[in-house]
């Protein structure tokens, strides 16, 4: 086994400890919420699952969520609800409360935010009228590469929907809109304010409403300008509406960054989806990732899902509760890179020595190796030799064993992720995140450990570990029994890279021997024998 990964943050970052707190201290963030009934978007999402377990695990006394739902294949809201309790992710609430408590408390309201008046029914609408007092408006579509006229509908109309919905609730107290932090691109550091959006969103809405789909992409480029993705670009336009609602309702922006699997609780590691740095972690692990163009000294910001919906019940408490005073700013990061910074480097490292040391996964087609590239040029051509001709090569190769092709498919989602991957892999923003450190401050120890919001001594090693573990039960479908095996298959897989590099740099010595050593050796005798006939 390879000696652990050394890595630079560890040396710098002084971790908070907490072990206990005082039997007399009340948690006032479970209070705020107690009888509370709340209205959430994106419920279903990985943000919004963990927020719902959340609330239910350590606010047992909210009154009701209720949680916008829309049928999705064949699926009616109440189905959808019952696989989402099903996960993994709602086992230790389960223990707890028992699965009659939680359906008690979860209310589904079957709606769209793609249709007018978000798809919701006149006594749905009238029920959350007279009920919600707290919004949280998580539901947008993540693709970078979403059509610029689906992404406006969705993230950016359908926010507008939500505010005039929530302007007519009777006891609304907060209206909480979850953004991200990378919706200004252009600011390299980025405060805990509003910024000018890069259109009028109402211009834009207009827009894509009165043009076809193919009249709209056809002008995407021209509309999005330098912004990369239409995601960032429908986030700050949505950013926009909500700070037009600033003195109408008490309405406040959350801005996340590349939110990543749970670090603490209920289940280490836990992710729906290998969207994200995950994704490039599997990747690289079965062996078909062998290049990124990527500057290695550079950082992304990333926040693990638990620490994030954390920040969300914090802030939404601090909005809520008048006797902490009046609020300073709308606009809160949650962020983390102010205090631990983790290079892209390290990140390949840890993943590269987790999956070939302590979590490999099955069926890996090469051995993990390759590196990032910060000439654009040489990537392109270890790309070619490394991925796409391999690819070619073994898909010829199961089209000729009568077996479907497969990993052409795979490069080319690699290549798309990687296409999004690069813009930010080989930019750096920072985020000033004082709001989160004052929130600290007014929290008890009771709070801060129910609640984590600040930099707690953890292991990234051990983290990435049950990131792997937790992606190869639940979404690989790999079991455990398949470790032995599949470490069995990697140390063939390390003998076959090493003979296959060893014998390619023999050909390389013998070709350029052959080509040029021996051609002079022949010359330099003719050239002898003629000057003896001389």
């Amino acid at each position: 086994m390879k000696p652990r990964p050394k890595l630079e943050f560890e040396k710098d970052v002084g971790f908070a400890r907490i072990d206990s707190y005082d039997e007399n201290e009340v948690d006032r963030i479970a209070l705020c919420f107690a009888g509370r009934s709340i209205f959430i978007t994106g419920g279903t999402g990985f943000m919004g699952k963990v927020m719902v377990e959340k609330l239910l695990r350590s606010c047992g006394d909210v009154n009701k969520l209720y949680l916008l739902v829309r049928p999705k294949k064949g699926k009616q809201p109440v189905e959808r609800i019952n696989d989402m309790l099903n996960n993994v992710l709602f086992d230790k609430l389960k223990e707890m409360r028992g699965l009659d408590w939680i359906h008690s408390k979860i209310v589904p309201i079957a709606g769209d935010v793609m249709l007018p008046e978000l798809g919701i029914s006149k006594e749905d609408a009238e029920t959350l009228r007279n009920e919600v007092s707290l919004v949280v408006h998580a539901a947008a579509t993540i693709r970078f590469d979403e059509p610029l006229r689906r992404a406006v509908f969705m993230n950016v109309r359908g926010t507008k929907y939500m505010l005039d919905l929530a302007a007519t609730f009777k006891k609304l107290d907060a209206f909480c809109y979850v953004s991200t932090s990378y919706c200004h691109l252009n600011v390299k550091t980025l405060y805990e304010k509003p910024y000018d959006p890069p259109d009028d969103p109402h211009s834009i809405m207009s827009l894509c409403e009165l043009l076809s789909d193919k009249d709209i992409r056809s002008l995407e480029k021209k509309i999005l300008g330098d912004i990369p993705n239409t995601y960032a670009y429908t986030k700050a336009l949505a950013e926009a509406l909500v700070v037009e609602t600033f003195d109408k309702i008490p309405a406040a922006i959350l801005r996340p960054s590349i939110v990543i699997p749970i670090w603490r609780e209920p289940v280490v590691g836990w992710s729906d989806n290998i969207n994200g740095p995950a994704g490039l972690l599997i990747a690289a692990g079965k062996g078909v990732l062998r290049t990124m163009y990527c500057q290695e000294t550079g950082y992304g910001d990333f926040l693990p899902v638990d620490f994030a919906v954390n920040i969300m019940l914090v802030a939404a408490w601090r909005l809520l509760s008048r006797e902490l005073g009046p609020v300073d700013t709308r606009v809160i990061h949650m962020t983390s890179s102010n205090e631990i910074k983790v290079t892209w480097s390290e990140i390949i490292e840890i993943g590269r020595w987790v999956s070939e040391n302590r979590v490999p996964l099955n069926g890996a087609a090469w051995y993990p190796g390759g590196s990032m590239k910060s000439n654009k040029l040489l990537h392109w051509i270890c790309m070619i030799l490394f991925q796409w001709i391999p690819a070619l090569l073994v898909d010829f190769l199961m089209v000729l064993l009568r077996y479907p092709p497969f990993l052409i498919k795979v490069q080319k989602r690699i290549y798309n992720g990687l296409s999004v991957f690069e813009y930010y892999a080989n930019n750096v923003w920072n985020f000033d995140n004082r709001e989160v450190v004052k929130l600290r401050k007014l929290m008890n120890n009771r709070e801060r450990l129910t609640y984590v919001i600040e930099v707690v001594e953890f292991d990234l090693i051990d983290y990435f570990t049950e990131c792997l573990l937790c992606a190869r039960r639940l979404i690989l479908k790999e079991t455990d029994d398949t470790i032995p095996a599949a470490k069995r298959h990697m140390r063939i897989m390390w003998w076959v890279d090493k003979i296959f590099k060893n014998a390619c740099y023999f050909g390389i010595l013998y070709f350029i021997y052959t080509r040029f050593i021996s051609d002079v050796h022949f010359d330099s005798h003719i050239l002898k024998m003629s000057l003896q006939i001389k």
